[in-house]
């Protein structure tokens, strides 16, 4: 049987595999080092990607030179936030109440599945009508998106709680509250997470989506501005600053499954049983 490799090991190849994608993207970009079959001339490449470097520079100004990238990154990252929680949490309430309501999941289930066949980001229009341009289209959009994730997520994990351990309870004596908190709710816990990390990068899509159609602050109307001048190095820092914070929070909602889920064995220690 293989072992485990080490986390140390493991986050090593992981820094070594990010600087082996910047190597290769300044190379691709350096003049000079560019294939010549790939782009009429050197140029091209570095236009059409960026430059590394650039884009790094870009960075270091919004954050440090002028700081000026804090008020733009604060309204995206409240759109954010508010969509995660309020998509996740109404999410969460409706996958249990249907999964436990079996009439009111017959009627409304041809209704749940259109509006999740439905291309959502349609909505992004509709909402700044609604909402207008300020915070609440932006969350709106965002609540969509994270929103059914999570419902279905839930909803398949209740109905998939076991048997054997729901009528052992029952037997026991267990009431409904009883059920709902030491049955159901572990049982779909682990759905409930693998959901989350899912909704973090929908949420930042709502978010900068809804900045696309209509905002004058937040990371997507910088890059939207920087798309209308052609400046390929800002969009690629606007890309980094968002992902970077899309794992920042997709952390955050890691340690809190690490806190909730102590009880679940490893998978390390599964492996040894």
């Amino acid at each position: 049987m293989s072992r485990r490799p080490r986390p140390g090991r493991i986050r090593l190849a992981q820094a070594a595999l990010l600087v082996a994608v910047f190597v290769f993207w300044y190379a691709m970009t350096k003049p000079g080092l560019v294939p010549p079959f790939m782009f009429d001339n050197d140029r091209q490449a570095a236009f059409f990607f960026g430059e590394p470097l650039a884009v790094l520079g870009r960075i270091w100004i919004w954050f440090v030179r002028d700081a000026d990238i804090y008020r733009h990154l604060a309204v995206t990252l409240v759109e954010t936030l508010l969509a995660f929680g309020i998509g996740s949490l109404l999410g969460l309430a409706l996958g249990l109440w249907l999964a436990l309501a079996p009439t009111a999941s017959a009627i409304l289930e041809p209704y749940i599945k259109a509006a999740n066949s439905m291309p959502r980001i349609i909505l992004a229009p509709i909402f700044a009508v609604w909402f207008g341009l300020g915070i609440g289209s932006k969350v709106a959009l965002g609540i969509t998106l994270v929103f059914f994730i999570v419902f279905f997520n839930v909803y398949q994990g209740v109905k998939e709680v076991s048997p054997v351990v729901l009528a052992n309870a029952r037997m026991l004596g267990a009431s409904a509250r009883q059920l709902l908190r030491h049955v159901y709710l572990p049982s779909a816990t682990s759905w409930v997470f693998s959901s989350l990390h899912t909704s973090v990068g929908l949420a930042f899509v709502g978010a900068v989506v809804g900045e696309y159609l209509g905002s004058a602050r937040g990371v997507g109307y910088l890059i939207l501005q920087a798309e209308g001048a052609f400046d390929i190095n800002t969009v690629m820092a606007g890309i980094l600053v968002l992902t970077a914070f899309a794992l920042a929070l997709d952390a955050a909602v890691g340690r809190i499954e690490r806190r909730l889920m102590k009880w679940q064995p490893k998978s390390g220690e599964t492996e040894k049983l």
